[in-house]
């Protein structure tokens, strides 16, 4: 695992990652690698969203049949 030393860090930023580290219960460490984790996580997209939100209720069955006849091209007069 990789190490990360941070110079010249505000002692003001300090005090606040130390405060929200103790809100969450976790060691200043742990907060920092927290935040940094998710300042750079993938951005999740609507569908995984609502397969997310779809796996959190349960799951839904639909019955959603596709319509199998020829689609007419498309008239641009």
């Amino acid at each position: 695992m990789s190490s990360v030393t941070i110079r010249n860090l505000p002692e003001a930023t300090h005090r606040s990652l130390k405060l929200r580290a103790q809100q969450h219960g976790r060691s200043t460490e742990a907060e920092i690698r927290f935040i940094l984790e998710q300042a750079v996580a993938p951005v999740q997209g609507l569908g995984d969203a609502l397969a997310a939100i779809g796996r959190d209720v349960g799951g839904l069955d639909l019955a959603i049949s596709r319509d199998q006849r020829p689609v007419d091209a498309a008239s641009f007069e």
